[in-house]
């Protein structure tokens, strides 16, 4: 995704230096593809450059969906299929968040409070205190900073209201409702605390960590019920 995102900022740039900018709406969709081909640039040197870019991007978005056809097909025979299967009924937690988390954090339930899992992922404010004043500053952004990345990037899908989506729909399908409750809990609350930290005006970035904090309480959650389900008779 690095890799594929590099290329992508590289051709934006070349289009920002010539100042041509896309009317559409999804950026990187197969319409926006089919038009960066299309485009013809003043000098013949900037149009090679232009294709150049164009193939790369083409290249590595192949090479990331034959590497996550591979994950699906190796995940299921991981030990911690059952909870990467469970965490994506999480609204913001596909395969590639899911399968990225337990294999930076492996068992999540070592973890006996998910206050400690905040901690270990950088995810608590940091604190400045003098005499009898306290004050709370940014995240410490301590422990796995790949697991804390993935966690922000889903934060940023409670932006919107709580909804069940069709996609979201079939990831739930066939897991306890015990599971499927606690998802749909984190989905009502999450999504409530977003607007609401938004409305008082904190900045975006703020709100997003402080969402994908919360999120990891419930992904402790949903690790412990797992873990319950397959002792149970």
């Amino acid at each position: 995704m690095k890799d594929l995102n590099d290329a992508r900022f590289q051709l934006k740039a070349l289009l920002l230096r010539n100042n041509i900018n896309y009317k559409g709406t999804a950026n990187w969709s197969k319409k926006h593809l089919r038009w960066l081909s299309e485009l013809v640039l003043p000098h013949p040197a900037q149009q090679i450059f232009l294709q150049e870019y164009l193939q790369t991007v083409n290249e590595r978005i192949a090479r990331l969906e034959r590497l996550v056809n591979e994950l699906q097909h190796q995940v299921h025979q991981w030990r911690y299929y059952p909870v990467v299967k469970a965490l994506q009924a999480m609204r913001g937690v596909r395969l590639l968040v899911a399968a990225g988390v337990i294999a930076e954090l492996g068992d999540l339930t070592r973890f006996d409070h998910p206050r400690k899992l905040m901690s270990y992922l950088g995810l608590v404010p940091s604190e400045h205190s003098s005499g009898g004043k306290r004050h709370l500053g940014a995240i410490t952004k301590c422990g796995n900073s790949r697991a804390r990345r993935l966690l922000i990037e889903s934060a940023h899908s409670y932006r919107y209201s709580a909804n069940i989506s069709e996609e979201l729909q079939k990831r739930q399908e066939g897991l306890p409702k015990d599971i499927v409750d606690i998802t749909w809990k984190a989905q009502q609350r999450l999504c409530r605390r977003y607007q609401r930290l938004m409305q008082r005006g904190k900045h975006r970035n703020l709100v997003v960590a402080a969402i994908a904090r919360e999120m990891i309480a419930y992904i402790w959650a949903i690790s412990k019920e797992v873990v319950l389900t397959s002792c149970r008779p």
